[in-house]
């Protein structure tokens, strides 16, 4: 019983340092790196997610490739991490599909001739949320990996930030310029 119980601990250790530490954040946060960043958060959720389950599962795939491609690949990863998290005791649920649908429209959107379509793509990230939220419940919930609460944003994030900003402060000059001119 005590070789085996030993056996149990060292397996559990092996998963932990196969893992990367997870570091989470809240859904606030996520909803605001997605617009300040006009949506290319939710492109590096999408890539750190694949990336999660390529070292928790020891896949043989490339996260970056699953993401580029995410046309092909969303739907399943969504599907994975919904019964990652009910595996753990998640009681919510969603439809994979109906949520790839949305992200696909919306970003369709995008090729409208109009301005407002601009603006709601921007939106794209209330279609992550559900699979977002029950990532984060997964992980806060397992005990195979280290998993950190990020209670500020990281040195990437800030940048993101900055750059956001910035952008977001051309757009509003553009939009007044044109109100003017107009």
């Amino acid at each position: 019983m005590e070789i085996q119980d030993k056996f149990s601990e060292n397996d559990n250790l092996k998963a932990i340092y196969d893992v990367e530490e997870q570091k989470i954040i809240n859904a606030n946060k996520f909803i605001f790196l997605s617009i300040i960043s006009f949506g290319l958060y939710e492109i590096w959720w999408t890539y750190k997610a694949w990336r999660f389950f390529n070292q928790k599962e020891k896949l043989n795939i490339n996260p970056a490739v699953r993401t580029i491609f995410s046309v092909f690949f969303l739907i399943s990863l969504f599907n994975k991490i919904l019964r990652f998290a009910k595996e753990k005791g998640y009681y919510n649920s969603y439809s994979s599909i109906l949520l790839f649908v949305g992200v696909f429209v919306i970003n369709l959107s995008i090729y409208l001739h109009h301005s407002f379509f601009l603006l709601i793509a921007i939106f794209g990230f209330v279609f992550f949320i559900p699979p977002f939220m029950a990532l984060n419940f997964a992980k806060r919930n397992s005990t195979d990996f280290i998993v950190t609460k990020q209670t500020s944003f990281n040195g990437r994030q800030i940048v993101l930030i900055v750059i956001g900003v910035i952008f977001w402060a051309l757009i509003l000059l553009a939009f007044i310029g044109t109100l003017i001119n107009n």
